[in-house]
This record gives structure tokens, C-alpha cells and sequence, in this order.
């Protein structure tokens, strides 16, 4: 619109992209600052989730479902804690009962490549073990890395140690396998006129071989954002186990639908 000042707003224009430059570096730099000040307790954010059933009449079942997720992101460093509980009642018998502990550091060595480490606590009697630990260490690549979709994998030696209800203990070398997928499907769906959802899918896969037991766990879901901490999911969990004790099943699967809340 005008033409004869095309020179001077071109300069108030490379002015002002350098002033946003600036604005962004100096963010950047305040940012890492305040990681390397912060403390042990400090930057962690988390999700805590929990699902829940009674029913009565012809079967008397209760069931309840405990998760807690926990990551701390620093400028190289990547450490997630998370742990479930789940647990079953039927007709007064306990019909479920799996405890999962697991600490996983991350250090970034590249834009994609990384290193991790893993120390692992499982409890599942049904499935034929009181205790079940596993350490592994290796290396990861994320294959992408968008605003709607992620996908990592990894791979490295483990070692594992198992405890089984019968009194045995098993000690095996082990390699591990993993991937981590999230994908966002679409931004905003709203299901009441107070009430907006944001759907997302994501998957996680994680399988141990060693020539005694291999084992397999798959979970993906999908998440109902309700509100900006609270979130609804749905999800499907299955586990496999290819040496478990007499009379059980070495396929295990779950489907629930747990609310969330992000902190």
C-alpha cells in the first residue's frame, strides 16, 4: 500500500524479527538456567490415575486400578518414575492382583539418539511369579517427532530375576526391545456444550527374550480431555508370558476406563 516506503518498512520489519530472535534466545537461555538451578524435587510433572468397580446380585466383584506417572525433563537428562496396581475380588476370591514399579534415565546423545537405562519391579502371582526384576541399559532413536505424532524405539542387553510362586528363582541374560508411540488425532471434539475433548492414541511395547521366558506387554489407548488437568481414557493392555506355571494362561488381557488427572 505503500509503494514508495517499501525500504523503510523492510528495515522496520528485519528490526523487528531481530528484537523476536533476541527475545527468544535470551528465553532459551533463562530456561536452561533454571534448570541447572533447580533442585532434586524441583520440574517434576506427573499424572496420577485411577479406575474402580463394585458390582452385586449373581457375582459379588470389586476391582480397583492405581497408576502414578511421574517425568522430570532437564537439559540432557530424562528421568520417568511410574507404578500401577491392580487388584480383583470375585464371590470373595482374589481374581487380580499386579504390581509394577520402574525407573527409566534418559540421556540424550543427539537430536534423535539416546541412551536409557531401566530397573524394573513386577508382582503377579496369577501369572505365576511373586517377584520379577530387571535391569537393562541401551540405546534409542526417535523416529519422529511432530505436533501429532511421536514415535521412539530401543534396544539393549537386560538382566532378570525371577521368583516363582512354586519357590524357584530363575537369573537370566536377557535382551530388551521397546517402542513408544503417541499420535494425536485431532485438536478439539466436543461432546456437550460444556465439554470439550481432545482424542489422542499412543501405544507402548515392551519385550524382554531370554531363553528361559519371553514376555510381551502391549497397552494403547485413547484419552478424553475434559478439562485442562482432568482426562478420561480408555485403554487395552495385553500381556504375554511364554513360560508360566501349571494351569495357567500365558495370554493375560485388560481393557478399562480410568479417569486421570495431570499435575
Amino acid at each position: 500500500t505503500q509503494p514508495d516506503s517499501a525500504a523503510e518498512i523492510e528495515a522496520i520489519a528485519v528490526a523487528w524479527r531481530a528484537e523476536q530472535a533476541e527475545a527468544a534466545r535470551l528465553a532459551a537461555l533463562q530456561k536452561r538456567e533454571e534448570i541447572r538451578e533447580a533442585g532434586l524435587l524441583d520440574l517434576w510433572s506427573g499424572e496420577g490415575q485411577v479406575g474402580a468397580f463394585v458390582s452385586t446380585g449373581n457375582s459379588d466383584d470389586t476391582g480397583l486400578s492405581l497408576a502414578l506417572k511421574l517425568k522430570r525433563e532437564g537439559i540432557d537428562w530424562t528421568h520417568a518414575l511410574r507404578a500401577t496396581a491392580d487388584y480383583q475380588r470375585s464371590n470373595g476370591v482374589t481374581s487380580r492382583e499386579r504390581y509394577l514399579a520402574a525407573y527409566e534415565p534418559r540421556y540424550q546423545m543427539g537430536e534423535n539418539l539416546f541412551a536409557y537405562g531401566l530397573a524394573q519391579y513386577e508382582s503377579d502371582r496369577f501369572q505365576g511369579f511373586d517377584a520379577r526384576y530387571a535391569i537393562s541399559g541401551g540405546v534409542g532413536y526417535t523416529l519422529i517427532d511432530s505436533t501429532s505424532a511421536t514415535l521412539s524405539i530401543k534396544a539393549g542387553p537386560a538382566y532378570r530375576v525371577t521368583e516363582r510362586t512354586d519357590g524357584t528363582r530363575v537369573d537370566r541374560l536377557a535382551g530388551l526391545f521397546g517402542a513408544d508411540f503417541d499420535w494425536k488425532i485431532a485438536d478439539r471434539l466436543t461432546f456437550t456444550q460444556d465439554a470439550n475433548a481432545v482424542t489422542e492414541t499412543g501405544g507402548e511395547a515392551l519385550l524382554i527374550v531370554d531363553s528361559s521366558n519371553t514376555t510381551l506387554n502391549l497397552l494403547s489407548g485413547i484419552d478424553f480431555k475434559v478439562s485442562d488437568r482432568l482426562r478420561s481414557r480408555l485403554s487395552y493392555q495385553l500381556e504375554y508370558n511364554s513360560n508360566v506355571g501349571p494351569n495357567k494362561e500365558s495370554t493375560d488381557t485388560l481393557s478399562r476406563f480410568t479417569l486421570i488427572y495431570g499435575f
